[in-house]
């Protein structure tokens, strides 16, 4: 009897003693690993994974960043999960900054006051947060509105600069549209992080003196490029170096010839590695003589012609129609008097589609275009690279000037047969090394400074050609002395919003980045959604599984465990 007792002891110290080896080993392991920052994404996409140009600004980080995310409280399901993955990529940012990135999340709709839910909602919308107006609905079929603000508030150093990650492209599905927004989390976060931290801030120049679109025309770009860079307007002069403190410039639809010494300051911007956004028409259309009924399409020179075929582009002087265009509204006259406006197509505003495949135009919706030219590629220079960004659907076909464009034209139903011209190009980005269109060319008097030597060949640089002035103009509304602006790419009459602004600022972080950011946007993760049918079908045996699997596992784990105990301990 005490020998048995004894070995019950040494069994029970033995049990015991493993058990303080294991603990204090797992307690050791602990201590190790917490000097240690391992992190692994398993994921086939490597969703959770920051790209090094992000890492490499928020190591660089000076001061603390602190984020307002509005994407709290009750919502449908897929914004909770738009929210857990903005939740974990503010995770990343932390730990890759050293806490120097907090966030926290608010609820808009908070609170029982209406007033003050509506002055709140005011607020962000004046601070630049879009709302989305979501109708929820629920199993009994009914539904509730609820006013969603998919977007954040960055906060550095005083400034507070809005981010609105959500998509909205109506065309395809909520499904889609978050996943997109999910795949563009890192890039806009960080390019507003990285404008906000940066020691240099970038000037960009709206060139003068053509005729060009005015500044209330392009005031909606204005202020939405002026949160990333310094804009300036002014014109050309006789000064070659002009230009050099411009990391861009744009000429937005010129509607006079260019002189040479203006197309010589360009040139040699251009050889000097400076990037250019030219948005450029050869066809001219007065849209403010249809009020009468109709007007006149005539060719019209720019005396850009020459230059740009130096730099590989040709823009045709010819007007696109495109069976996939926007609606306008057209009066009519019913019962004899009574006047009633109806949509109908306008073959002349163009639904362009942007190409998925570059970081520019990947995932923007489509883009509106207003008696658009296209774009030719000219010229077999192995170092210059050519891409399209913009084009039209595959049911077009152009019209060659002059002729006539009536209201009328929106009455008469298309032939399709006609329309036998498929993705014209539109919009053209260019990189590489570019050939000086004044080579071989006496250029003494076009300069004032007559010791200035031209190159005649560029440095590595970029330029997109746009074959519509219009993509950057907003609609104007005048109300007596008053002037305002619509939101660039808005219908007026719809309320849909194109991609026109998106496009034109991605535009121009492309040409100016030089840290690899916009790289970010070319990022493709999968969808993986759930079979809604099998989901409806299967429901109580999935239900079955997920309430019963969990403790039948558990119960049989302990009954194998008790079995082997018993056999382990009852040995004779």
């Amino acid at each position: 009897m005490a020998g048995s007792n004894s070995n019950i002891r040494s069994i029970r110290r033995k049990i015991l003693t493993e058990f303080l080896v294991a603990v204090a080993l797992i307690v050791f392991v602990a201590a190790i690993l917490s000097y240690f920052r391992l992190r692994l994404d398993l994921t086939g996409d490597k969703r959770y994974s920051l790209s090094v140009p992000t890492r490499k600004v928020l190591s660089g980080l000076r001061n603390d960043v602190f984020i307002q995310v509005y994407l709290d409280g009750e919502m449908p399901i897929p914004f909770k999960r738009l929210k857990r993955s903005v939740r974990e990529m503010l995770d990343e940012f932390r730990i890759a900054s050293g806490n120097r990135v907090d966030y926290a999340f608010l609820n808009p709709s908070e609170g029982t006051d209406r007033k003050q839910r509506e002055a709140r909602y005011q607020s962000l919308i004046g601070k630049g947060l879009n709302p989305v107006n979501i109708q929820a609905s629920d199993e009994e079929g009914g539904a509730s509105q609820k006013i969603i603000f998919p977007g954040m508030i960055v906060n550095y150093n005083g400034i507070e600069v809005p981010v609105n990650f959500l998509k909205n492209n109506p065309s395809l599905p909520a499904e889609e549209n978050l996943l997109h927004s999910v795949e563009g989390l890192e890039y806009e976060m960080i390019q507003t992080i990285s404008t906000l931290t940066s020691d240099t801030i970038y000037k960009i120049a709206f060139i003068e003196g053509h005729g060009e679109l005015s500044e209330p025309q392009v005031a909606d770009i204005t202020l939405s490029l002026a949160r990333f860079f310094t804009i300036d307007r002014g014109k050309l002069t006789d000064d070659p170096g002009i230009l050099d403190n411009y990391a861009a410039v744009i000429i937005a639809g010129p509607q006079n010839e260019f002189p040479e010494s203006d197309k010589f300051i360009l040139d040699q911007y251009i050889m000097k590695g400076g990037k250019v956004l030219w948005l450029l028409e050869e066809v001219d259309v007065n849209a403010d003589s249809l009020v009468s009924g109709e007007t006149e399409a005539l060719i019209r020179t720019l005396n850009l012609e020459d230059q740009l075929f130096r730099y590989g582009a040709r823009i045709n002087p010819a007007v696109v129609q495109d069976v996939e265009c926007v609606m306008i509204r057209l009066a009519l006259m019913t019962s004899g008097t009574r006047q009633q406006f109806v949509p109908a197509p306008w073959f002349y505003y163009p639904r362009l589609y942007p190409s998925q495949d570059h970081p520019v135009t990947r995932n923007l919706n489509r883009v509106k275009g207003e008696y658009v030219n296209y774009i030719d590629t000219v010229g077999l220079d192995g170092r210059i690279k050519k891409t399209v960004l913009l084009s039209t659907s595959g049911f077009s076909r152009i019209l060659s000037p002059p002729f006539m464009i009536s209201l009328k034209d929106a009455e008469i139903t298309p032939d399709e047969r006609e329309f036998n011209r498929s993705k014209l190009p539109v919009a053209l980005l260019l990189e590489g090394v570019f050939p000086s269109a004044f080579r071989n060319r006496m250029t003494g008097d076009l300069t004032g400074d007559k010791s200035f030597k031209p190159r005649n060949e560029s440095i590595p640089t970029k330029m997109i050609v746009i074959a519509d002035g219009d993509i950057i103009r907003n609609e104007v509304r005048q109300i007596g002395s008053s002037v305002s602006h619509y939101p660039l790419g808005q219908d007026i009459y719809t309320g849909e919003m194109y991609g026109n602004r998106d496009f034109i600022i991605n535009c121009l972080n492309y040409l100016v980045d030089d840290n690899g950011i916009m790289e970010l946007r070319s990022r493709e993760l999968k969808l993986r959604m759930l079979d809604r049918t099998r989901i409806k079908n299967e429901k109580l045996k999935w239900q079955l599984v997920n309430i019963l699997l969990p403790p039948l596992l558990a119960i049989v784990s302990g009954l194998i465990f008790t079995y082997f105990r018993k056999r382990r301990y009852t040995k004779p």
